[in-house]
């Protein structure tokens, strides 16, 4: 599959720069691949498209404040995008540095509070290890104010509002680890879950903390020449219990967000069935591969050639999705991480 097959044409006012005001009020594009049929609606009605017996399946991810905005010891601006820490050493962190001159090995950067950084090596894949240090003695970047991690593409100051602390997080967040949102879950409240649960819709929650492989844009011309990058994924008992008596009933498993479908397709195809398990999903899915687990799928509108973007693709078939996106921007929807959903079924 060539990469221009993924490619569309975007009106740039369509990018939402804040969520709608409340998370139910988002607009949701069904999407049937049986039929073709497209529906207009809003995220409040999810219900009214689901039988009972279906089963969502939620990425119970926290996005952890990883972005740092400081100076270098030049007077340089620079933005780092905290990863993940070494293993029992909270001040030792893989980064991503963005600056218009990338600093090296030995140079130290300068944040708010007293809290400094010295690069004690590059790792590739621009990929950078920082020491962190508050007078002298190790610390944590964590407790030194960062912000949200918002995407590059949401187009404003890039500066954390108070309502990105709140609504670029699901409501059901539970464990610390993502550099971005699951943003499928966002249109989800406490309310609708309940409401849902009460129609006989139960939910089950994994967890797949986001990397920025996630987001990476395929830049091979040839889509199957893309490599993942991998990410940390817990699937419990508890989840593949529901889930694999929701199949044996012949009832749908409904994944919210490109998150839960791989980690399910990707345990799945590991090993041979849906069981309890963790470790690193490395699945790119695209179109062409085969879905062993979700019946159902729940997601936002994603980027230009993009790897969620693939896998939607595969889920409903490329000439469809298509159409549904031109749709989609014919009723002007808004799109990307604060946008509108679509479900497919």
């Amino acid at each position: 599959m060539e990469l221009k097959e993924l490619i569309y044409e975007l009106p740039s006012s369509l990018i939402a720069a804040y969520p709608a005001r409340e998370r139910t009020a988002s607009r949701l594009l069904v999407l049937r691949r049986h039929t073709g049929e497209i529906i207009d609606s809003v995220f409040s009605e999810l219900g009214t498209f689901l039988d009972p017996g279906d089963l969502l399946v939620l990425n119970d991810t926290k996005v952890f404040p990883a972005r740092l905005q400081g100076r270098k010891e030049s007077g340089g601006k620079v933005e780092v995008l905290l990863l993940e820490s070494f293993p029992g050493r909270d001040n030792l962190w893989i980064a991503v540095i963005d600056a218009a001159k990338t600093p090296g090995a030995g140079q130290r950067l300068e944040f708010a509070g007293g809290l400094t950084a010295e690069i004690i090596g590059e790792l590739g894949r621009a990929r950078f290890a920082l020491d962190f240090r508050r007078g002298g003695e190790p610390a944590d970047p964590l407790q030194a104010g960062g912000e949200p991690p918002l995407p590059p593409y949401i187009r404003r100051t890039r500066e954390a509002a108070a309502i990105d602390w709140e609504r670029y997080q699901t409501v059901y967040a539970a464990c610390s680890g993502a550099i971005a949102a699951p943003t499928a879950g966002f249109h989800f409240t406490p309310e609708l879950l309940d409401q849902l649960r009460a129609q006989g819709i139960d939910r089950a929650l994994l967890t797949l903390h986001v990397g920025p492989g996630t987001f990476q844009p395929i830049r091979a011309e040839q889509v199957e020449h893309h490599r993942m990058e991998g990410e940390r994924y817990v699937l419990p008992a508890e989840a593949v219990e529901k889930i694999n008596r929701t199949k044996s009933l012949g009832r749908r498993v409904v994944a919210v967000g490109s998150t839960s479908t791989r980690t399910l397709e990707w345990v799945a195809l590991k090993k041979g069935r849906v069981e309890a398990d963790e470790g690193i999903a490395r699945l790119f899915i695209r179109p062409g591969d085969r879905f062993r687990v979700i019946d159902a799928l729940i997601t936002n509108f994603h980027l230009p050639g993009s790897t969620p973007l693939a896998l939607v693709a595969a889920f409903a078939g490329l000439g469809l999705v298509r159409r549904a996106y031109e749709e989609a921007i014919r009723l002007r929807y808004r799109f990307y991480s604060y946008g509108d959903a679509m479900l497919i079924l």
